[in-house]
C-alpha cells in the first residue's frame, strides 16, 4: 500500500511513496498526529538528485525491520529540501550544532513541538566504519522517549534556544568599507590551488561567487586565479563535454571525477561566470562554455510550458555516473575505429579507466598538445558521441518541478547570454520562461515557489522573490520591455512588505506567522546559491538604480549594514554579499539610450556595451521618457542618443557607437 507521500507533487517524495515506512508529508495532519499521539517525529530531508539519499532509501527505508521500528515508535515525515528551504536551513543548523557537520540525507528527531533533540545525516542499517547503525539508533531513541522523555524534551529546549541565539544577527551601525573586500581577496589568494585551480582541497565546488568577486574587484594577478579556475573546471570531468553543463562538484582536487548530479542553479550561475570571463578577456573558449551550458538548459531541462526543471540525478539504472562514463570500446562503437581512437586520446579515455570498473570520465586536461583535435572536428565528434549516448543509454532521473528562485537564476543567465552572445534563442527562452512564471506562479499578486504538472503550491520565500526580481531586471536589459520592470517593482514591494526587517535591516526567509516554523531566520551566508539576503540586496540595488526608488536602495544598503559585522568576521562566507558591497562602494555606471531597441543605431550602441565587462552597469533603452533614467532625455526626428553617467557626473549625449565606445572606455578607467 502506498503511504501519504503518493499524494505529493514532489518527485523526491514520490520516490518514497511505496516504502514500507508510513511516511507523512510535512503538513498540519502529520504534525497534529505527533501531538495527539505524543510520539517523537523522525524527520528526513533530502532531494531527488541526492545519491546518498537513494542509498539510505535502499538500505534502510526499504528495510522491513527499519520500517517496523519507525512505524511503531515515530511519526515519520519526509521533506523535499528544495520545496521548503526554510525548514532545510533551520534543521541543518540543528544538525551542524549537534554533530559539527551537515549534509543530505538529513536525519533528525523532533519533539511534537518541532524542537530537535538528535540528528545526523546518512545512517547505515547497522553500525559500520565508525558510523552508528540506524536500527540500534531507532531502538535507543524509542527507549529513551519511553523512559526519559523529560530529559529529551529538556535537551530539545536547550538546543532550540541555541538555534534562536544563532539566528540573531549582530546588526552593524555603518556600511562596511573596502577593507573587508581586501580581506576576502587575501583569503582567496591564500587558499588558491595554483596547479589545479579552485580554492581549498577536495572536494572542490565551483565557487561562482569567488570568481565573480575576483573578476570585478581583484588585481590583474588575481584575475589569473579566476581564469585558471574556470579553465580547470572546463578541462576536467565536472564539465559534460558531450552535452554541456556542469556536475555539482568534483570529488578530487583535479576536477577529474565529478559527483554527477546536474543542478539548474549551478549551471545558470556558471553560465554567467563564463560570460563575464568572455567579456573581461575576449577569449572564445569562455563563450563556448557559456553557449554549451545554456544549450544544455534549453535541450535537457526546459519544460514544454516554458519553465526550467530543477535537476538531473547522479545515478542511472541505480549506478552513479553510468550515463556519463566510457570505455574505449564504447567510443569506437559510436565513432568508428579511427575517430574513436583519436577521441579517446584527446579526452582521456583509457583502457584502465579513470573511474570505477575500468570506465573513464571524459576530460581534456591529460590530452597531449599534439593530439588535440581541430575545433570543427572536436565539436562534431563530441556531438556525434552525445547523440549516441542519448540513444543508447538510460538517462538519469530528472526532478521536473519548477522552482521560482532557480528559474530566476536561469532567467538571468539566458538574458545575459543573449546580450553577450547575440543568440536570439536565448532571448526567446527567457521571455517564454518569464511569461510562464507570471502565468503559473504569480497568483493574485502573490508569488508561489513550486510548480509541477499544472499545479503551483507553497508561498514564495525570500530567495524566490529576489532571484526572480533580478532575472526580470536582466530580461529588461535584454529586450527593454517595460512590463518586466513593472513586475520587478511589484516583487520588490512584496519583499519590503512581507520579508523586510525595518528595525534592524535585512530580510527574513519566510513571511511572519508560519505556525510550523519554530524560528524565523535571516539567511545570510552564501552557499551553492547566494543567500536570500544577498539576492535581496543585489536585486533591490539594481532595481533602485533603474527606478530611482530610494526605499529599495535604503533596504539594500541596510542589509549590508545588518550583516556587516558577520562579513568582517568571516568574509569567505559572504562572497556574494561582498559583491553587492562592491557595487555600492563604486559609483554606478548608467547607460540610457534614447531610441527604439530594434533601431540599427541602437543595436550598434548595445553591441559596444555588451562586449565590455562593466560590473554593476545599468542599461536602459526607450523611445519615450516614461522611465526614470529617460526623464528629460528624449530625442527628435528619430535621432539615437546615448547618455552615460558615472555616479552624478554625466557626459554630453553622443550619437554614434564609436563615440559611446570612447565614453565607456573613459568611464571604466
Amino acid at each position: 500500500m502506498p503511504n501519504r507521500l503518493s499524494e505529493s507533487l514532489s518527485p523526491y517524495l514520490l520516490q518514497h511513496a511505496h516504502n514500507p515506512v508510513d511516511w507523512e508529508p510535512w503538513d498540519e495532519q502529520a504534525l497534529a498526529k505527533a501531538r495527539t499521539e505524543q510520539k517523537p517525529i523522525f524527520l528526513s530531508i533530502g532531494y531527488s538528485a541526492c545519491h546518498w539519499c537513494h542509498v539510505m532509501e535502499r538500505e534502510s527505508f526499504e528495510n522491513p525491520a527499519v520500517a517496523a521500528l519507525l512505524n511503531a515508535h515515530f511519526v515519520s515525515i519526509k521533506v523535499d529540501r528544495e520545496e521548503r528551504p526554510d525548514l532545510d536551513d533551520l534543521y541543518m543548523d540543528a544538525v551542524q550544532t549537534l554533530t559539527g557537520r551537515g549534509g543530505w540525507p538529513m536525519s533528525l528527531w523532533l519533539t511534537p513541538d518541532l524542537e530537535p533533540f538528535y540528528g545526523g545525516t546518512y545512517f547505515p542499517p547497522e553500525s559500520r566504519g565508525g558510523m552508528p547503525g540506524f536500527i540500534p539508533l531507532l531502538t535507543r531513541i524509542a527507549e529513551l522517549w519511553r523512559e526519559d522523555r523529560a530529559g529529551l524534551v529538556g535537551q530539545a529546549g536547550h538546543l532550540a534556544s541555541d538555534l534562536r541565539r544563532q539566528a540573531e544577527v549582530e546588526t552593524g551601525a555603518t556600511l562596511p568599507d573596502v577593507t573587508v573586500l581586501g580581506t576576502a581577496l587575501e583569503q582567496l589568494r591564500g587558499s588558491f590551488d595554483a596547479r589545479w585551480g579552485g580554492f581549498g582541497p577536495a572536494p572542490k565546488f565551483p565557487q561562482q561567487m569567488a570568481v565573480e568577486l575576483i573578476l570585478a574587484r581583484g588585481t590583474k594577478e588575481d584575475q589569473t586565479m579566476a581564469l585558471r579556475t574556470l579553465d580547470a573546471m572546463w578541462e576536467g570531468g565536472m564539465y559534460d563535454h558531450l552535452g554541456g553543463g556542469f556536475a555539482r562538484y568534483s570529488v578530487d582536487g583535479q576536477w577529474l571525477v565529478p559527483h554527477f548530479e546536474k543542478m539548474l542553479y549551478d549551471n545558470a550561475q556558471l553560465a554567467c561566470c563564463y560570460l563575464a570571463a568572455f567579456q573581461a578577456t575576449g577569449e572564445s573558449r569562455y563563450a563556448q562554455v557559456a553557449r554549451e551550458t545554456l544549450d544544455y538548459l534549453l535541450r535537457d531541462l526546459r519544460d514544454p510550458q516554458g519553465g526550467f526543471h530543477s535537476s538531473e540525478d547522479a545515478d542511472s539504472e541505480g549506478d552513479e555516473g553510468k550515463f556519463y562514463v566510457f570505455t574505449p570500446v564504447d567510443v569506437r562503437e559510436a565513432l568508428g575505429q579511427a575517430d574513436g581512437e583519436r577521441f579517446c586520446e584527446a579526452f582521456g579515455i583509457t583502457g584502465g579507466g579513470t573511474f570505477e570498473h575500468g570506465r573513464s570520465v571524459v576530460h581534456r586536461f591529460s590530452c597531449p598538445v599534439d593530439v588535440r583535435l581541430p575545433a570543427d572536428e572536436d565539436r562534431a565528434l563530441r556531438e556525434q558521441l552525445r547523440i549516441w549516448r542519448d540513444r543508447r543509454r538510460v538517462r538519469p532521473g530528472k526532478d521536473d518541478k519548477v522552482l521560482a528562485a532557480w528559474n530566476g537564476l536561469a532567467l538571468s543567465a539566458l538574458a545575459r547570454g543573449y546580450q553577450v552572445l547575440g543568440d536570439s534563442r536565448y532571448l526567446a527562452a527567457a521571455q517564454s520562461c518569464a511569461a510562464f512564471l507570471q502565468r503559473e506562479l504569480w497568483i493574485e499578486g502573490r508569488l508561489m515557489r513550486v510548480w509541477r504538472q499544472g499545479r503551483a503550491h507553497t508561498p514564495g520565500f525570500l530567495e524566490d522573490h529576489a532571484a526572480l526580481l533580478e532575472g526580470l531586471v536582466d530580461l529588461y536589459e535584454a529586450d527593454f520591455n517595460p512590463a518586466w520592470m513593472h513586475w520587478a517593482e511589484a516583487l520588490g514591494e512584496g519583499l519590503l512588505s512581507r520579508h523586510h526587517d525595518p528595525a534592524d535591516g535585512g530580510f527574513f526567509s519566510a513571511e511572519a506567522g508560519q505556525a510550523d516554523l519554530i524560528i524565523r531566520q535571516k539567511p545570510g551566508f552564501d552557499n551553492a546559491i547566494p543567500g536570500g539576503n544577498t539576492l535581496a540586496a543585489r536585486s533591490l540595488l539594481r532595481l533602485s538604480r533603474h527606478l530611482q526608488r530610494e526605499d529599495f536602495r535604503t533596504a539594500a544598503e541596510g542589509t549590508l549594514r545588518c550583516f556587516g559585522p558577520w562579513m568582517a568576521k568571516a568574509p569567505r562566507a559572504f562572497l556574494g554579499m561582498l559583491g553587492v558591497l562592491d557595487q555600492v562602494l563604486r559609483e554606478p555606471l548608467n547607460v540610457a539610450l534614447s531610441g527604439h531597441p530594434d533601431d540599427p543605431g541602437v543595436r550598434a550602441m548595445l553591441g559596444e556595451v555588451h562586449q565590455r565587462f562593466l560590473p554593476g552597469r545599468v542599461l536602459s533603452v526607450s523611445l519615450d521618457q516614461l522611465l526614470p533614467l529617460h526623464e528629460g532625455r528624449g530625442s527628435t526626428a528619430g535621432e539615437v542618443l546615448a547618455f552615460v553617467c558615472r555616479g552624478r557626473t554625466c557626459a554630453p549625449p553622443v550619437k554614434s557607437a564609436r563615440d559611446l565606445a570612447r565614453l565607456l572606455q573613459t568611464a571604466t578607467m
